[in-house]
């Protein structure tokens, strides 16, 4: 079975690399007691990258997952697929 990012894998990979190594630099600034501001806007920097990369996830999700479920005509799928989108969507919220 693929996944509605199925497509995309290796470049969601290679953006959750980078967003890791921002990470990693986040630490080594904290470890090298770098200005408080400093730090806070990289940490924004790596939040505002995360939630694009769950937009792009929750793109593929609608366009893929949802859309088929509804496309085959299978009420209980499609069902399920739309609760799982409108959790997905109320967790990504609040994260903003």
């Amino acid at each position: 079975m693929s996944h509605g990012y199925s497509d995309d894998r290796e470049e969601l990979v290679k953006r959750l690399h980078r967003i890791e190594g921002q990470v990693r630099g986040i630490e080594r600034m904290v470890d090298e007691d770098r200005y408080c501001i400093d730090i806070l806007t990289q940490i924004a920097a790596v939040k505002t990258a995360l939630e694009q990369v769950g937009a792009r996830l929750l793109e593929d999700h609608v366009t893929h997952c949802v859309h088929d479920a509804i496309a085959s005509g299978d009420k209980g799928a499609a069902d399920e697929k739309t609760a799982e989108l409108l959790s997905a969507v109320q967790r990504f919220v609040k994260t903003r």
